[in-house]
């Protein structure tokens, strides 16, 4: 396969990635499901444009925090809303896809609100996680959830910085 390491099959099941897509209303059942189970759910949210190793560490680090992880992802009308009308890069269908075939994460939720509180009161996940870049009480959900973990960034990797070196290396093209 084109792509793969000679020997080793490069292999993304994709009706895993479509049982990871959920609504809300899909995941209240499946949330009581897990409660009733003793499942540790992780909740955070983002918006997850050019996919980067940031996103990555971020991602796996919150999974290791708990039995499941919740990604919550900004529609593209939403991520407009905080990042203007150049974003998103990437449809939000194709952003929960990526976001779906990562190994560490068990559901996504794309949503169209500015922040996640509903879904952070509807879900009631045991742990809510985002960057250490943002501040204790900017947490949207702290007051909703016991336990909230800030997880630091990896150094010089942002969304931002690449689109930034993309214009300058071919932006003249």
């Amino acid at each position: 396969m084109r792509g793969a390491r000679p020997g080793v099959p490069l292999h993304i099941s994709t009706s895993t990635m479509e049982d990871k897509l959920v609504t809300l209303e899909d995941f209240i059942s499946i949330r009581k499901r897990l409660h009733g189970e003793g499942k540790v759910v992780v909740f955070t949210n983002g918006c997850f444009d050019l996919i980067h190793c940031g996103h990555i560490n971020y991602l796996a680090s919150a999974k290791e925090l708990g039995d499941v992880l919740v990604v919550a992802i900004n529609s593209d009308n939403s991520m407009r809303q905080i990042k203007g009308p150049k974003r998103p890069i990437i449809p939000q269908e194709d952003r929960a896809k990526i976001v779906s075939a990562l190994e560490c994460v068990n559901y996504v939720i794309i949503f169209d609100e500015p922040t996640p509180k509903k879904l952070i009161k509807t879900i009631l996940p045991d742990i809510l996680v985002k960057g250490a870049d943002w501040e204790p009480d900017e947490i949207v959900g702290a007051d909703i959830v016991e336990k909230v973990v800030r997880i630091p960034l990896t150094e010089d990797q942002s969304t931002s910085a690449i689109i930034e070196k993309i214009v300058e290396r071919y932006g003249d093209k």
